[in-house]
């Protein structure tokens, strides 16, 4: 694995899709960062982080996706190879919150952001960004963060974190390809708050502040989630249609 660390930067995903763009980098080379200035989470919204005290991460991932109606699969992939990376650390009580926010218990500790570039082969070539809150212990305005040091009252060397979870996303994307055995049922699996009646906003143009209640029954082949309503039809929403209230 090669491993670029950086001390700052805007965005480790937009520094290594440029890096990406001008050279023939390894599969699974991985760029870190101590502080961020412009991290990126999901539907645009920002990602903050202590300087020094958490894992910004990006790593790059290609020769696996090839068809734009899979992309959800890596997803899959990454999400369940952070829960198990960091089982190896006996952090407890871990699950996904739809679609790929990392949880300990009730609270944040992590998430994803996944950008594809599609090349003129055909080919999906993957920046996969990981932020990991680790040792940062101040999460005031953040009622729903937490960190692995906050949970597990220690300190970790946060240094592990990129070797141990590239590890595990070799391991998956190996056992997916040589297997052909995808992972859906084990992400639905681990999903927070599946089959359990909880309330949930709607966030779609027509319909947008409208709050009603759910179940989630599962999530399509491209990540949409499906919510079964109170009149007992199924929904699914993609993400940028629904938030979750909890």
């Amino acid at each position: 694995m090669k491993l670029i660390k950086l001390d700052a930067i805007d965005s480790t995903n937009d520094f290594l899709k440029s890096l990406a763009s001008q050279d023939e980098l390894d599969n699974f080379t991985v760029v870190t960062a101590e502080n961020q200035t412009k991290g990126k989470g999901q539907m645009g919204s920002k990602w903050q982080s202590e300087s020094g005290k958490n894992l910004i991460m990006s790593a790059l991932v290609k020769d696996f996706l090839y068809d734009n109606e899979k992309v959800f699969n890596l997803s899959i992939i990454i999400s369940l190879a952070v829960i198990e990376a960091l089982k190896t650390l006996h952090i407890p009580q871990l699950c996904i919150k739809w679609p790929n926010d990392i949880m300990s218990y009730n609270k944040k500790i992590g998430g994803i952001l996944i950008e594809n570039t599609l090349k003129s082969d055909g080919r999906i070539v993957s920046v996969v960004g990981i932020g990991l809150n680790v040792n940062q212990t101040n999460f005031d305005h953040l009622p729903h963060a937490s960190s692995l040091s906050v949970i597990c009252k220690t300190q970790f060397d946060k240094n592990v974190f990129p070797f141990l979870i590239v590890e595990k996303i070799k391991e998956k994307i190996e056992f997916w390809e040589t297997h052909s055995v995808d992972f859906r049922k084990e992400y639905f699996n681990s999903l927070f708050r599946k089959g359990v009646p909880m309330p949930f906003k709607n966030l779609s143009p027509k319909t947008s502040g409208d709050n009603f209640m759910g179940i989630i029954q599962g999530v399509s082949s491209v990540g949409k989630i499906q919510i079964l309503l109170e009149d007992d039809s199924v929904s699914e929403f993609d993400i940028k249609e629904v938030q979750m209230l909890y």
